[in-house]
């Protein structure tokens, strides 16, 4: 049976490769934006691995801290908490220095309407911290929707694919970027550009998005009609161990699991684990925003978790009375439109 305690424990339990690259890691690490979806388990599991590894590195994560079981969380597994909003004047520079920065800081929901607070996130700040932390490392948290929607059947984009964001969000996102590009050039920062497409938690993802649609008996879009996905233990193990492959030259790489998913036999899979068929709406289209992680698997081998794997947990998630995070991914959208 699935509990929140395990599900942490899993997220948050390193492999002996990780261990291996936190042994190796020279200084203290600082999460911004630590507070979100994948911040406190890639904190911990940060934590974890430098433990076992026996170095003496702190992590120190950064948000503004409104979840008591994020803080809790952390608290226990020994990560240091700053409470600071970023965009507050002064906030950036009353941090801790750190050799290894992990950006996550972003905005995405509600930029329809508000797309100044998305660029003030996205952009006006990566700034800042490119300057503030241009002596360290940074991985930067980007998105695989920053490339053009590509031919279900293509593989997906790959690094040298040219981006072509649609929408303000997007674009915002291209514009974080660039920013750390700048500094890279300018200062000589080494920057890795992280693009995830869809990491999968049980809390939250694509596939709980469907299996809460086919369990209320919601239509599932079919406009899209494939995905990429990734467990988050692997997807977070990927962010910490892309830190020493950051370079002034910026070195950018797509972070998801090598399935292209469909999305009707996946939702077909999660209503026979759930006992109700799924329904449909709309047309299904030629392409989706899907990336290929081949340079990912190069480095760093294949995810630990399987799709098939991830399907059956989250299905067992839910009829366990798991709970959720309420922060669907909208996977569906096309238009650029959050």
């Amino acid at each position: 049976m699935w509990t929140e305690e395990k599900l942490n424990e899993m997220l948050t339990t390193p492999s002996p490769a990780l261990i291996a690259d936190m042994q190796a890691l020279t200084g203290d690490l600082i999460v911004l934006g630590a507070g979100g979806k994948m911040g406190p388990t890639l904190c911990v599991l940060a934590k974890h691995a430098l433990q076992a590894a026996k170095n003496p590195a702190r992590v120190i994560a950064v948000s503004r801290f409104h979840d008591p079981l994020v803080v809790q969380l952390l608290r226990e597994n020994e990560v240091e908490i700053c409470s600071a909003d970023l965009l507050t004047p002064g906030a950036l520079d009353a941090l801790p220095d750190a050799e290894n920065v992990i950006f996550m800081a972003g905005k995405k929901f509600g930029t329809e309407g508000n797309e100044y607070a998305t660029w003030a996130m996205n952009t006006w700040l990566p700034s800042r911290v490119a300057e503030r932390y241009k002596e360290s490392r940074i991985v930067v948290f980007s998105s695989g929707n920053l490339y053009p929607k590509v031919p279900v059947g293509s593989g997906g984009a790959t690094e040298d694919t040219h981006t072509e964001p649609v929408g303000e969000y997007c674009m915002s996102c291209q514009g974080r970027e660039r920013m750390f590009e700048y500094a890279a050039r300018t200062f000589g920062t080494r920057v890795a550009i992280y693009r995830l497409n869809y990491a999968v938690d049980l809390r939250y993802g694509v596939l709980y998005d469907m299996a809460h649609n086919i369990l209320e008996g919601n239509p599932i879009s079919i406009e899209t009609p494939s995905f990429n996905c990734i467990w988050q233990g692997d997807a977070n193990e990927a962010a910490l161990r892309l830190l020493p492959h950051a370079s002034a030259e910026v070195f950018p790489l797509n972070v998801t699991g090598p399935e292209t998913a469909g999305v009707v036999p996946t939702a077909r899979k999660l209503g026979a684990l759930l006992g109700k068929e799924p329904r449909f709406a709309g047309t299904p289209t030629e392409t989706a925003y899907l990336s290929n992680a081949g340079r990912m698997f190069a480095l760093f081998g294949y995810p630990r978790v399987s799709l098939e794997e991830l399907i059956a947990w989250q299905a067992q998630w839910i009829l366990d009375g798991g709970r959720a995070l309420g922060k669907p991914t909208h996977f569906e959208e096309r238009k650029g439109r959050y």
